[in-house]
């Protein structure tokens, strides 16, 4: 069994608050200004890109988007921010706790969670952190290529006020022309921090 877990319950299990927080995201993206865009609709077991992740505004943001939209979803994040009381916190908001300085092969374990289940969507933002990068991590295409499952393109345009996923994007396994196609979709797409989104949506056939 992998290391990592997927948490029995979580804030999109909770009936009555599931509901609130549904309408709540619905009006203030309305009132605030933002546009809602849905493409494709997002497969019961898929990973999705949140990009570009700048900000420590991108996870309200990105919370009210998937409640707005009806998408239950899990993240990786840190073990370390995992510690009582907040780490059960951060459980009950589909957070799944990774070691990065492990070298436990964290793209194998996050695959075997979706031989695992039914219904998992994972997303993983490709910089991997919200500091100025300037190449993405392969983690979420090789994540979607093990599992065989698509790749679904989120994104939060904060200069342009929409927010979405703007299709479905199926790995091939050749990952340097699959990643020029996808980061092709973000290169008008701008972060919280505008200073950081042109560097971090550089292309890399590095890995």
């Amino acid at each position: 069994m992998a290391d990592v877990r997927l948490a029995a319950f979580t804030i999109f299990d909770t009936p009555i608050l599931n509901t609130l927080l549904r309408v709540a995201s619905r009006v203030y993206l309305k009132i605030t200004g933002w546009k809602l865009v849905m493409e494709a609709p997002v497969a019961r077991r898929s990973v999705v890109i949140a990009a570009p992740h700048t900000s420590n505004w991108d996870m309200p943001m990105s919370l009210a988007l998937v409640f707005a939209c009806r998408i239950k979803v899990y993240f990786l994040a840190k073990h370390t921010l995992f510690t009582p009381p907040f780490g059960l916190f951060l459980r009950w908001l589909g957070g799944i706790p990774v070691n990065r300085s492990k070298a436990n092969n964290l793209v194998e374990q996050a695959v075997e969670l979706f031989s695992a289940h039914d219904d998992l969507v994972l997303v993983v933002p490709p910089e991997g952190t919200r500091k100025l990068v300037r190449y993405w991590k392969n983690g979420f295409y090789h994540i979607a290529y093990g599992a065989q499952v698509p790749i679904s393109l989120g994104f939060i345009d904060f200069k342009r006020k929409i927010a979405g996923f703007g299709g479905t994007f199926i790995p091939t396994g050749n990952y340097d022309a699959d990643l020029v196609e996808i980061q092709s979709f973000y290169a008008g797409i701008t972060g919280k921090n505008r200073a950081m989104t042109n560097k971090t949506t550089q292309h890399d056939v590095r890995g």
